[in-house]
């Protein structure tokens, strides 16, 4: 078993579940979507995109660009919340919320798409 392979399925599908776990819930409503949980997702979806560097293969190259998409929705997600929060002082209104939650829904889609990709790229070595 690669050890290296191991750990970086691991982030990959950490990176999906901590994405999912942030967006489910009703979208406008803030008791539903912690802050942590998007902070976590953000992070973890970081260090699968720094661990996906160096690799040559045309598969590769597509994790990559799903990991960086994940990366520009979170980012753009916890912008949203600090800027409504801590500099504009609007608070999180459902509109807000809305607009968050469905910057991570958008990186949950992409999340997917690199689950996908490993998927068949590890059934692609079995043969």
């Amino acid at each position: 078993m690669n050890m290296s392979k191991v750990v970086f399925g691991f982030f990959v599908l950490l990176a999906l579940t901590l994405n999912f776990g942030f967006f489910i819930g009703e979208i406008d409503n803030p008791d539903h979507h912690n802050v942590y949980e998007l902070f976590a997702a953000l992070v973890v979806g970081l260090i699968a995109t720094v661990m996906k560097l160096g690799e040559r293969s045309q598969m590769s190259a597509m994790l990559l660009a799903s990991s960086l998409v994940v990366d520009l929705h979170l980012i753009a997600a916890a912008l949203v919340w600090v800027i409504a929060v801590h500099v504009t002082d609007i608070g999180l209104t459902p509109a807000v919320m809305a607009t968050i939650v469905s910057l991570s829904g958008g990186a949950l889609l992409a999340n997917l798409l690199s689950v996908v990709l490993l998927t068949m790229e590890t059934a692609g070595f079995n043969r």
